[in-house]
């Protein structure tokens, strides 16, 4: 038990105190007149209306497109990965890659987009010389989630393939052996097994995209309503003095969702891990 001391004070200290300092602020408000604080439910009604509201909904949109192309693209990749015969070394170097772009996000991968495809980018010139225009602006929803994905495929490649590798050859003989065709395969056992792991994995991808903040401010500044940039603007009193509250409601409403997330992907994960043993 006092082993276990300094991970339960770890826990409490970084995760739970944030949690219970954000849930009591979120319900003091500021007047803007008179500076003086007062308990009030107002911050934490008003984040579900208005343009917080819609930076919910924008994130909501936004994380749930990119978890699910980021699913079925890393989904993809992986399977191709696996597929490949003798291809150790292909296996090796996409799995060291997607551990590093899994991880490269931030302002460097908003700053190496803009570089390469913005308005004066490297590639953007090269093709604008061959009479050639982009489609989408980079400082859209769309080119948001161009950048998403860039860290968010790499992330369900490394999630995913375990679950890929758990597949017994054994269970796909024996239904061949039994006359079961490929799709009766996927259908009646290989999806089945590995369906728990392929949403676990996008509930995760969706709760990495949804509290992704430093890329959407590099790129798109608060042109885009996102609750990531509704929280800065409301705690650096960009919008309105005395804000705070609402950032810190707006907050706490993220915490909830993720939190309920979590305990998704990780209901999830249980039951992937029977067919594991």
């Amino acid at each position: 038990m006092l082993g276990t001391l300094p991970f339960f004070l770890l826990v409490g200290v970084v995760l739970l105190l944030p949690v219970v300092v954000l849930a009591v602020e979120a319900f003091r408000v500021t007047d803007p007149v008179t500076y003086e604080d007062t308990w009030s439910t107002s911050a934490i009604t008003s984040v579900t209306t208005g343009a917080y509201g819609r930076a919910y909904l924008g994130s909501l949109r936004l994380s749930l497109v990119t978890a699910a192309l980021g699913t079925v693209l890393g989904l993809g990749l992986a399977a191709a990965m696996l597929s490949v015969r003798r291809g150790r070394l292909l296996r090796r170097l996409l799995l060291t890659a997607s551990g590093v772009l899994a991880n490269f996000g931030g302002i460097p991968l908003a700053f190496a987009f803009i570089a390469a495809i913005g308005n004066a980018g490297v590639v953007t010139a090269l093709l604008s010389d061959l009479g050639i225009t982009l489609g989408a602006s980079l400082y859209s929803t769309t080119g948001l989630a161009l950048v998403y994905l860039y860290f968010l495929v790499p992330l369900m490649v490394l999630t995913i393939t375990p679950a890929l590798e758990g597949l017994r050859p054994q269970w796909r003989e024996a239904s061949d052996v039994l006359g079961g065709s490929g799709w009766q395969y996927w259908r009646r056992v290989g999806g089945p097994v590995l369906l728990p792991s392929v949403l676990g994995a996008s509930v995760l991808l969706f709760a990495s995209a949804f509290a992704a903040y430093a890329t959407a401010r590099a790129l798109v500044g608060s042109s885009i309503p996102l609750v990531t940039l509704q929280i800065a603007d409301a705690l650096s009193s960009n919008v309105l003095v005395g804000s705070e509250a609402q950032g810190k409601a707006l907050a706490l409403g993220m915490v909830v969702l993720v939190g309920a997330v979590m305990l998704v992907y990780g209901w999830l994960q249980r039951r992937a891990s029977r067919w594991s043993a």
